[in-house]
């Protein structure tokens, strides 16, 4: 029997909502199917449930500037980039070094390439070195330095920007364990716990796969 990697929510609404979602690219099946073959842990790619929720959101927003913190394969940079205003760029950090050619490789061949910069190394380094504030910011990387990145990243979006971060239920350890052993659950909840009381934010978490932050600011 296949593992449920999300348990809980019923594998049967996560196939059905895979199974309704718009078909994907053939560059998206592409860069799947490589993750699942060279990857320790494929499961963290987006996939295209996720991705096309990434996809509409930047096609309503039609954004200018994108930072996203945690490149991985580049699946989610893609579908965020698909709905860049005209000389829009996506800034994308991958703090692993092994990982660069594989992604310049893959962004090389695809039309957007020109629309992403590829940044390698640690985040929280070079997070306060890009120039300009952010339209839309999707957080996706090591989860003990989510509240880390939560202080520079709202200092760094627009008024009326969007703040994306995945990972939010962390398998369901936020809302299931009172007192969370391991560090990143605990990071992950502090990190929802600021975003929730900062009032310069509205935020809603949407359970998709691992839980989605969705918040914008005021």
């Amino acid at each position: 029997m296949e593992k449920q990697i999300y348990p809980f929510i019923d594998k049967k609404i996560t196939d059905y909502c895979e199974k309704i979602a718009s078909k994907e690219s053939e560059d998206l099946q592409f860069i799947d199917r490589q993750t699942h073959l060279r990857c320790v842990k494929p499961q963290m790619v987006s996939g295209n449930w996720q991705g096309t929720f990434f996809k509409i959101l930047s096609h309503i927003l039609k954004p200018h500037n994108v930072l996203e913190v945690g490149t991985f394969t580049g699946y989610a940079t893609l579908c965020l980039a698909a709905g860049l205003a005209k000389n829009g760029i996506i800034h994308t950090i991958e703090a692993d070094e092994e990982k660069e050619d594989f992604l310049r490789n893959m962004f090389g061949n695809n039309s957007l390439n020109n629309r992403i910069v590829l940044h390698i190394g640690n985040a929280l380094d070079i997070i306060p070195e890009i120039e300009g504030d952010f339209d839309l910011i999707f957080i996706d990387a090591d989860k003990i330095s989510y509240p880390e990145y939560y202080e520079l990243c709202r200092k760094k979006l627009r008024k009326g920007g969007v703040l994306l971060a995945d990972n939010v239920l962390w398998y369901g350890k936020v809302a299931l364990t009172t007192q969370p052993a391991d560090k990143q659950t605990q990071a992950i909840k502090r990190f929802n716990e600021l975003v929730q009381a900062d009032e310069t934010f509205e935020n809603v978490i949407i359970p998709i796969r691992d839980g989605l932050m969705l918040a914008v600011k005021l």
